[in-house]
């Protein structure tokens, strides 16, 4: 069954979406297919949002959420107001008497962690693949990744994963806001919120307000244009996430995904000069639209105030740019054995063949035991239906207007 929803007129119409912003100049209309199984009503897509849901700033101290409130000048919609009282009790009841015991506990022995190898980064645009090549990979039993409960509580995870985990696992959705792919406390994610959690700078603090202008945190996309001891902040806030997930799991090397360190390679160089990096890239006319759909869906469960989308395709249009005029320079700071990249069309249509150049390329060893595991997965992918979008003819030329370079890299057709 095919679901066709234009989203310029239903926006304007639909009371039941009606805090989604309008549209300016152009309208992305959402293919959206479920499963070919009649008798199987699950909606591909998304979850549909409740409040009980988690919210990225649930695991937050509340020195972190202050500081966060007072980026965005406080302007939060009368309609948020509940959230924001949710997430401030758990912040004063919750989340700083816990982060205070794991310092107190365990914050000697997480400085003290060594790391057994040099973590493992996949980049690449948002919804260019890297959360199915971060599923595939962490399978491989000598990895280890951060699961979604410690991104979102990353100075109590150690602590309070035994006892709160478990609870707050029966308020999770199934399935993540904005594609069908799983969720749960157990799946992988990026460590970006990890790092927002803590209560550092990062482009993400742009979805709890996203009406404000500028967009805040921008230089955070590449660091190049930072202090050097903000810089530092930023490294020692990535060091003890990465120290207190090794702390778990001692013997196990670390694998991360996260979008924004694509445009940080040389910063993140300067602390793990042996990192190794995985890079995936896509079509542009399908990350763009998914793109859009990514920040608008976030905005709206995870935000402060009701979005109304302005200056959210410049944006878009920007940060790849920015990213990417980074990464092209980083990269040739990386030594043989370092680096690796794959295509998106690759990885779903012969994911054997890109994860085995991974391992050969990256040097990793093993691949022959790891494959009947990834086999195993792959052969759960093969049901799984992704979004599709049609775009206006004037935005499929902005597109291959302002992302020229990245089509002339990837080789891909304008």
């Amino acid at each position: 069954m095919t679901v066709n929803i234009h989203l310029l007129t239903l926006l304007r119409e639909s009371h039941r979406i009606s805090c989604w912003p309008q549209f300016s100049t152009h309208f992305i209309r959402c293919n959206v297919q479920t499963m070919s199984e009649p008798i199987i009503k699950q909606q591909v897509g998304g979850y549909k949002d409740r409040f009980w849901y988690p919210r990225f700033w649930d695991g937050m101290r509340f020195r972190a959420w202050l500081k966060l409130l007072r980026s965005g000048g406080y302007r939060v919609a009368p309609i948020r107001w509940g959230m924001a009282v949710i997430v401030t009790v758990l912040a004063i009841t919750i989340n700083s008497p816990w982060a205070f015991l794991q310092r107190l506990f365990y914050g000697k022995k997480i400085r003290d962690t060594k790391l057994p190898g040099p973590p493992i980064f996949i980049v690449g645009h948002w919804r260019s693949g890297t959360t199915l090549l971060h599923e595939y990979m962490i399978r491989d039993p000598r990895y280890f990744f951060s699961d979604t409960y410690a991104c979102y509580t990353p100075e109590h995870f150690i602590v309070s994963r035994f006892l709160l985990r478990p609870i707050a696992a029966l308020l999770m959705p199934k399935k993540r806001p904005m594609d069908n792919m799983e969720a749960g406390f157990d799946r992988p994610q990026e460590d970006e919120f990890a790092l927002v959690a803590m209560g550092l700078p990062s482009p993400y603090r742009n979805l709890i307000f996203p009406n404000n202008k500028p967009f805040i945190d921008t230089e955070y996309l590449t660091l190049r244009h930072v202090s050097e001891e903000e810089k530092t902040r930023w490294l020692d806030g990535l060091e003890y996430f990465v120290k207190a997930l090794t702390f778990l799991s001692p013997d196990k090397q670390i694998i991360l995904k996260s979008p924004p360190h694509t445009g940080r390679i040389a910063v993140i160089l300067q602390r793990y000069p042996d990192a190794k990096f995985v890079h995936i890239h896509r079509n542009p006319y399908s990350i763009f639209p998914s793109t859009y759909n990514l920040w608008m869906r976030l905005s709206r469960d995870e935000g402060a105030q009701r979005p109304r989308g302005e200056g959210m395709e410049d944006y878009i249009f920007d940060s790849l740019n920015t990213m990417y005029e980074a990464f092209e320079e980083d990269v040739k700071l990386l030594k043989p054995g370092q680096y690796c990249e794959v295509a998106y069309k690759e990885l779903t249509a012969r994911p054997m063949e890109s994860l085995e150049k991974i391992y050969r390329d990256l040097d990793l060893g093993g691949f022959d035991v790891a494959q009947p595991i990834f086999e195993k997965f792959a052969a759960t992918q093969k049901s799984y239906k992704k979004n599709k979008f049609e775009m206006a003819p004037e935005l499929k030329e902005q597109i291959a207007a302002r992302w020229s370079r990245y089509f002339e890299r990837y080789g891909y057709e304008k």
